[in-house]
């Protein structure tokens, strides 16, 4: 009765899975199955050995090939990350060893001042004054000179930045190895040293070494305090540094070790280009014209492998051709017996260009290459648009037959003076192509609009032309502020209201984004004949390829950007480039570079030279992302010319603004937005990156002021970047869901031309233009809702916009900056 009184399990009883205890399971469980038993297929059935016979029509598994990386064992992974690690250790070390050594080039520092009291000639006095065993080699008006200590195995280079030359500083760093910072023991740096460094900061900052000279006459206890401020001050910008007393020679051999065994930091852009900081130059005049020739510059190759047959960069003066490549005995080698032979080339004024071409004759110079014809870079950067291209080659009768019956029917009899010939008459024209002709010709002039169709009204488009013939008598009569000006008040004045203006015409396209008023005088349709409406800014296609400028048929453009850039690193890495390896003093032949490039080494401004890439010297659409300096408040607008410091290169432009979106299309900003980053957009030779930008605006005084900083996203002619238009207009009368809405436009036929495009409300609303009504411009509009009373009526218009070609590779030298008083470091510190 028990039994058959028992629970019986329904058809829904759970089942659970047995336990699967002391089997093999994941990786361990499918090598074994791969090592001893045969493939399996995908689907999970064992298949027969493949010795065995198959079935017709069946075929054996080919068995897979063994992953290491995946299936590597615990013993085995912890012996590869051993290995990894010591590879990474082992190339940090040889890197150390070969920077300043014989192999290598000697170790590059840049003494940078970061205050005006900051006593340059003392640090570097100091810095010579080392024991016995490191000879000092001065190099005379260069600013600088070279230690080399044959003990150690060691040599240094050090070339002092003159204060206050915002170019000097940067075209040093970045070739430099490693900053020297000098900070005043009391106040650390001035608002000139401040300045300094966020440009540093922004372009890349390598290795670098605080220290402070001085401070010995401060009473003990006020010292100390000193130093504790400076170290809290420093915090912020240098986290981890330490810093250097620089006083005595044992605590310059503390810096000079400390220099020598710090970890490098590298820059991108420098380490995948061979670059150089010249030693020694000489200007060879052309037989053609004393201001153009060869110039020869001697350094030491970093970075990479210098090919002959590729292109120079002179930083600062623009891009050249090499001829040959010699190799000059070294200057600066380790061997005293080569130094003692080359004594007279080292006490010779390198920067007399005669005495150190007679020196260099003299000597047993090699040469290490000379330039292919066929295989060196071009230095064209522009093509040469055809205005033929896409004509037919030649016309079929059937075209000939059409072309002959339309100049018949388009024949037509004027009355011309006795003796006209054909040719002339053909030229003589009615009144009433007269009329049409000068009609177009006002079509024509209203379609000239990129300048008007920013302004928020008329009076604010009158109000632009001032500014620009404001700011032309401006740049015009501007005078140096030693001298004195009689018309002082009268410019400050102009300036003042100029400011103003922008300021204001910043502050209404914050509250009323790209909004503009319906001219009267002009139709609507005829005003905004160059845009168009779309459903959805996000979802509504664009053609790139569609009504482009005749600029573009002057640029470069790659079928895959990214494509090419990968292939062209990866030849960097095999270094497959045959020429002079790294370390080598070598002699650059550099052709058809003007004087002015030998007058500035003269002045004592460094010369900088890096090689190019494939394509660099090509002018192409550069895209920067940057973002808003902090240190600059005042309003910067589209298209005004900026001064761009990219990787290698500086130069001028006048640059679009637009949103950094993931999208197909991209909205124009109007102004340089301070709290978003934003795409800029300017023509401009192609650059791979990274690379850094900073963006620098120059002022009626001629000092440069840092406005954003960022780094170059990409090199893309079909970014598209979107200018938006938007018309208002009020309810005029309300009704459930439609509206009488008036003041977008002023009479029936615009109404009608822009009837299809969709409308939208502030509050959110979205609508259509049903019908017009009057002659007025007053529109019957149907709406999802029924409209506020205080509500406005928008409708959006869109147009493309492209950059002007305004591209300048030459930049003036700004004006050194002016050094106010420092705030105490204390209340800096408070004040952060």
């Amino acid at each position: 009765m028990a039994a058959a009184g028992a629970h019986r399990p329904g058809p829904l009883k759970q089942q659970n899975k047995a336990h699967k205890g002391g089997k093999r399971h994941g990786a361990a469980q499918r090598r074994a199955a791969g090592e001893a038993g045969p493939a399996r297929s995908p689907a999970g059935p064992r298949l027969a050995p493949p010795h065995r016979s198959l079935p017709a029509g069946r075929v054996a598994v080919k068995a897979l090939p063994r992953r290491r990386r995946r299936d590597l064992g615990r013993v085995d992974r912890r012996h590869q990350a051993l290995q990894l690690r010591r590879q990474r250790k082992e190339a940090v070390l040889a890197e150390k060893r070969s920077l300043g050594s014989k192999d290598g080039p000697p170790h590059l520092v840049v003494v940078v001042p970061l205050h005006g009291g900051a006593a340059v000639h003392d640090t570097l006095r100091l810095l010579q004054s080392q024991d016995s065993a490191i000879v000092r080699v001065d190099e005379g008006r260069a600013g600088g000179f070279a230690l080399l200590c044959p003990r150690l195995k060691q040599r240094w280079r050090f070339v002092a930045a003159q204060a206050g030359d915002l170019h000097a500083v940067l075209d040093l760093a970045k070739v430099a190895d490693s900053l020297l910072l000098l900070l005043d023991p009391a106040d650390g740096w001035d608002s000139a040293g401040e300045h300094c460094l966020s440009c540093l900061f922004a372009q890349g900052l390598p290795s670098y070494a605080l220290a402070v000279p001085g401070g010995t006459d401060l009473p003990p206890k006020k010292r100390i305090d000193a130093k504790k401020k400076l170290a809290k001050a420093i915090e912020k910008r240098f986290p981890e540094a330490k810093l250097f007393p620089l006083n005595t020679e044992q605590e310059s051999s503390l810096l000079l070790r400390h220099l020598a065994a710090q970890k490098q930091r590298h820059l991108a852009f420098r380490d995948r280009r061979a670059h150089l900081l010249a030693y020694a130059a000489e200007f060879v005049p052309s037989q053609e014209s004393d201001l153009v020739g060869t110039l020869k510059v001697s350094g030491f190759v970093r970075g990479q492998t210098l090919s002959v047959n590729s292109l120079v960069h002179i930083v600062g003066h623009g891009d050249f051709q090499m001829s040959q490549v010699d190799a000059p005995p070294d200057p600066l080698s380790l061997n005293p017996r080569v130094v003692k032979g080359q004594k007279r080339s080292q006490d010779m004024d390198i920067q007399d260009d005669s005495v150190n071409g007679a020196e260099e004759m003299e000597e047993d110079v090699k040469v290490l290459m000379k330039a292919d014809a066929s295989k060196q870079e071009s230095l064209q950067s522009e093509v040469v648009p055809d205005p033929m291209e896409g004509e037919q080659t030649w016309p079929t009768e059937e075209e000939l037959q059409e072309a002959e019956a339309s100049l018949k029917a388009s024949r037509k009899v004027v009355k011309v003076p006795k003796g006209t010939s054909k040719y002339q008459a053909a030229w003589i024209v009615d009144d009433g192509e007269e009329d049409s002709e000068e009609d177009d010709d006002e079509e024509e002039d209203d379609d000239i609009d990129d300048m008007m169709e920013e302004a928020a009204s008329q009076e604010g488009e009158g109000s632009e032309e001032e500014e620009e013939l404001a700011e032309e008598e401006c740049e015009t009569m501007t005078v140096s502020e030693c001298v004195r000006d009689d018309h002082y008040d009268e410019k400050v004045e102009e300036d003042e209201d100029q400011m103003l203006e922008r300021y204001k015409q910043e502050r209404m396209d914050e509250m009323f984004p790209d909004e503009v008023d319906t001219p009267r005088d002009v139709p609507a349709r005829v005003r905004f004949q160059k845009y168009r409406g779309l459903k959805s800014f996000r979802t509504s296609p664009w053609d790139p390829k569609e009504n482009l400028p005749r600029d573009y048929a002057r640029i470069f453009q790659f079928q895959d950007f990214s494509r090419t850039r990968k292939h062209i690193f990866r030849q960097i890495e095999k270094e497959e480039t045959e020429g002079a390896l790294v370390g080598w003093y070598v002699t650059l032949h550099v052709c058809n570079v003007p004087f002015s490039v030998m007058e500035s080494f003269k002045d004592g401004r460094p010369l900088v030279l890096f090689s190019l890439l494939p394509h660099e010297q090509k002018m192409s659409v550069l895209n920067f992302l940057v973002r808003r300096h902090p240190s600059n408040s005042e309003p910067v607008k589209a298209k005004e010319e900026l001064i761009f410091h990219c990787g290698f290169r500086r130069f001028r432009a006048s640059p679009l603004f637009s949103q950094h979106t993931s999208a197909d299309k991209h909205k124009l900003e109007r102004f340089l937005r301070p709290d978003a980053a934003l795409v800029v957009t300017v023509y401009a030779p192609i650059t791979f990156p990274p690379a850094s930008v900073l963006l620098f605006k120059q002022r009626s005084n001629g000092m440069h002021d840092l406005i954003a900083t960022g780094s170059l996203l990409a090199v893309d002619p079909d970014r598209i970047v979107i200018k938006r238009l938007v018309l208002s207009g009020h309810p005029f009368k309300i009704f459930t869901k439609t509206a009488v809405v008036r003041y977008m436009f002023f009479n029936r036929e615009d109404v009608m031309w822009f009837k299809p495009v969709e409308l939208r409300t502030k509050w959110g609303r979205r609508g259509h233009i049903k019908e017009p009504l009057g002659t007025h411009g007053h529109m019957k509009c149907h709406f999802d809702g029924q409209l506020k009373s205080q509500d406005t009526v928008l409708l959006n218009l869109y147009k493309r916009v492209f950059p002007k070609w305004t591209y300048d590779p030459y930049v003036p030298e700004p004006v050194p900056w002016v050094r106010d008083e420092t705030v105490p470091l204390a209340q800096e510190v408070e004040m952060e």
